[in-house]
């Protein structure tokens, strides 16, 4: 394996457009809660889900109903691995549109630079890549949208279909020459290196897959088809452009969670960052039903709870990572909205 690779140079390379999820992406889903043990009325009434949205590949699903999809089954199922068990039994064709753009393409390495464009009309908020890094491309993919903070499921299961697109022509033996996941080596970390029989490296700056040129340059896919890839790109463009509109709360939440780190974030500054009058900002955030000081602090109560959930982090730490000057006013902002002490929160084990 050749770490370097994974800090290569990498070009500039534009975020998803479309607001949600294409439903393909959770082809089966329903069925693979439930053979894992999961409640799926219950996971999916967790996450705000309609079930019949599942049953149509082409409707959109918000991106962080999908992701608390993930997290939620893996936490009811008790499969820590949920992710990554779902994404090892998923085939290309089961991703709907953006799975025959890869299907149809000329050859390997077409396929994965046509699925690569074609993301961002599937799913939003998210960076996607191909870097060239010498003798091997490095696929790049992670989730930025600034209200998921629990990834870890869909960063595994979108591995995996990546991986399975490849060995849907060079064959289930087939490893890629690294694998790399922004977050940290889960318990059953044996059951990756099963899967993808790679190098694995954990707290990367993104989730990555190295595949060496040699392996996809000039191997035609089963399934090339030139006017049907037209097709399904145009379709798929279409669909992604139809459903791109913003959405204010995400985007004003989003813009909160990146100026927290430097201080109590100001009306003015995010307004700014959002191409807006402070007035015109706070005029619609009243017509969705909120104050900017009320999102301001949804904010931080729900990153407080991310953050506490997190064994490794400091109490302490938390009072800058929310904006609080001291730590004494987090204290008290949290004794507020959950009646105990941070610490207090973490020991009953909440």
């Amino acid at each position: 394996m050749t770490p370097s690779l994974f800090s290569c140079a990498t070009p500039g390379a534009p975020l998803a457009s479309n607001l949600g999820v294409l439903s393909a992406a959770a082809s089966g889903l329903d069925g693979f809660i439930t053979a894992q043990g999961g409640d799926l009325d219950r996971v999916l009434g967790s996450a705000g889900v309609d079930p019949e949205r599942l049953r149509h590949p082409t409707l959109s699903l918000a991106l962080t109903s999908y992701c608390e999809v993930l997290e939620e089954a893996a936490r009811q199922s008790g499969c820590d691995n949920f992710g990554l068990r779902y994404g090892q039994q998923f085939r290309p064709q089961e991703l709907g549109l953006l799975g025959y753009v890869g299907l149809c393409s000329e050859n390997l390495e077409a396929a994965l630079k046509n699925f690569v464009a074609a993301f961002p009309y599937h799913q939003h908020n998210t960076l996607i890549r191909l870097v060239d890094c010498g003798e091997c491309y490095r696929f790049d993919y992670q989730v930025r949208h600034g209200a998921i903070l629990d990834r870890r499921q869909d960063a595994e299961l979108t591995m995996g279909m990546a991986v399975n697109l490849l060995r849907h022509v060079l064959g289930r033996d087939w490893a890629p020459r690294a694998v790399g996941f922004e977050h940290a080596r889960p318990e059953g970390w044996q059951e990756h290196a099963r899967v993808f029989d790679a190098p694995l490296l954990f707290e990367r700056p993104c989730n990555s897959l190295l595949v060496p040129k040699a392996d996809i340059r000039d191997r035609p896919m089963p399934e090339r088809d030139a006017n049907l890839l037209f097709l399904v790109q145009d379709v798929i463009r279409r669909l992604g452009e139809q459903n791109n509109r913003p959405d204010l709360l995400e985007d004003a939440g989003t813009q909160i969670r990146l100026a927290l780190a430097e201080g109590e974030p100001a009306l003015e500054v995010i307004a700014e960052r959002m191409e807006l009058t402070p007035a015109g900002l706070q005029r619609r955030l009243r017509e969705a039903g909120l104050s900017f000081s009320q999102l301001v602090e949804n904010t931080r109560r729900e990153l407080a709870l991310h953050y506490l959930r997190q064994p490794g982090r400091a109490v302490s730490e938390l009072a800058l990572l929310l904006g609080y000057s001291e730590t004494s006013a987090f204290s008290r902002a949290f004794r507020r909205w959950f009646g105990v002490s941070p610490r207090q929160w973490r020991s009953e084990g909440r």
